[in-house]
């Protein structure tokens, strides 16, 4: 923050962080500077105390409405900082196997079971969380994951929905430390157990060497248009490159899926969403896709800090955050607005694709859907039920 421009004024300490932070924000999401957005014309209304009141409050007000309004990607530019990761493989006391840990009964949950084959994650996506849970820069395999896999029981008479997405991407690192070949051995041993593998790569050349490969697999990608992969997916793979990876697997006869998690509320939103609603209509049957999941940008506060700790450039905070189940996320209204439009857009998929929104408020489901579920258990089971109706379609 400019401290000589602001010195003349006295602000208190806390008048100076609520201005720090704003002035933070504005270089973050490159929208100029404290002083573009001062009302320098309040110094011939009023003085003191009243003057300082005034100045926060304008410069406040100009502020929510730069994070009321849709991100606006156009002329952002935005500077990708490589940075070193660790990789190694380590001795773990156990596998990091259960519940997903975003779970809540606050939001309509499918209670997915996530399985922790590698922790943290290689790509750096300005939004992600994993980046508050592990050690940065160190991305760590279990040294013992076979022998871990081969010790889980499951019940043979229940059905299993496990995704090794949540803790680092499924498949950037390919087989390395034979984390792929652990994985799928563990799918075919169990075909009660659909396995997904969640990612914003095309690193999928281990599938294509490999064949008769389990039919309880399944492989999403993560979506967003190219203005966003660009601006705040970096390192990953660009939109066309991760839909010709799910065309590839699909034409193996594998199931795919996509995720639009975190759908972006920027400036034109229905133009950049709906070419990628296009794409996928035109690239895929609706008999090779077992789902579409929506969500959007949550977070918690430690997420919050460390974004803005990092001094780089997006515009992931540039939007009006309000309490969401004690986390922070856009307004229902924007919300309903971005589901609507892509439960629409893929509307020749309804009738035979599983749709589902990612920890969303309850009351979403049935103005975005037309139907909603009473219990997370309901939508579980439904959720399931779909899938493997789906993988004994596949002959």
């Amino acid at each position: 923050m400019d401290n000589n421009f602001l010195e003349k004024y006295k602000f208190t300490f806390q008048e100076k962080r609520i201005l720090d932070e704003i002035s933070c924000d504005l270089k973050m999401w490159e929208e100029g500077t404290l002083r573009d957005i001062w009302d320098f014309s309040l110094e011939e209304k009023y003085e003191g105390k009243k003057l300082k009141k005034e100045l926060i409050s304008s410069v406040r007000k100009r502020y929510e409405n730069l994070k009321n309004s849709p991100s606006d990607y156009e002329n952002f530019r935005n500077k990708v900082h490589p940075h070193k990761i660790k990789i190694e493989e380590q001795q773990k006391s156990s596998l990091g196997f259960g519940a997903c840990p975003v779970a809540s009964s606050k939001t309509r949950c499918c209670n997915l079971l996530t399985l922790d084959s590698v922790e943290s994650c290689g790509f750096d996506c300005s939004y992600c969380s994993i980046q508050s849970f592990y050690n940065e820069g160190r991305v760590t395999f279990d040294k013992d994951l076979q022998k871990k896999l081969d010790a889980i029981r499951l019940n043979p008479n229940e059905l299993y929905h496990i995704g090794t997405g949540q803790s680092s991407d499924s498949l950037m690192w390919g087989n390395r430390f034979g984390v792929l070949d652990s994985l799928v051995e563990f799918a075919r041993k169990n075909q009660n157990v659909l396995l997904e593998f969640k990612t914003k790569s095309d690193n999928i050349s281990y599938f294509l060497n490999h064949k008769n490969l389990p039919k309880n697999l399944l492989f999403t990608w993560s979506l967003n248009p190219n203005v966003i992969i660009q601006a705040e997916e970096h390192l990953t793979a660009n939109l066309d490159e991760r839909l010709k990876s799910a065309r590839k697997i699909a034409d193996m006869g594998l199931l795919v899926g996509f995720h639009f998690h975190p759908m972006i509320y920027i400036k034109d939103f229905e133009k950049h969403y709906g070419e990628v609603f296009s794409k996928l209509l035109e690239m895929f049957k609706a008999s090779e896709v077992a789902l579409v999941s929506l969500g959007t940008l949550t977070f918690i506060k430690p997420v919050i800090k460390k974004i803005r700790a990092r001094e780089f450039k997006s515009k992931i905070l540039q939007i009006p955050l309000v309490n969401a189940s004690g986390k922070f996320s856009y307004p229902l209204d924007i919300k309903r607005k971005m589901f609507k439009f892509a439960y629409q857009s893929l509307k020749p998929w309804q009738k035979e694709v599983y749709f589902y929104m990612c920890m969303e408020d309850k009351s979403l489901w049935k103005d975005v859907f037309g139907y909603e579920y009473p219990t997370n258990e309901s939508f579980e089971m439904d959720m399931k039920f779909s899938y493997f109706k789906k993988i004994k379609g596949l002959g």
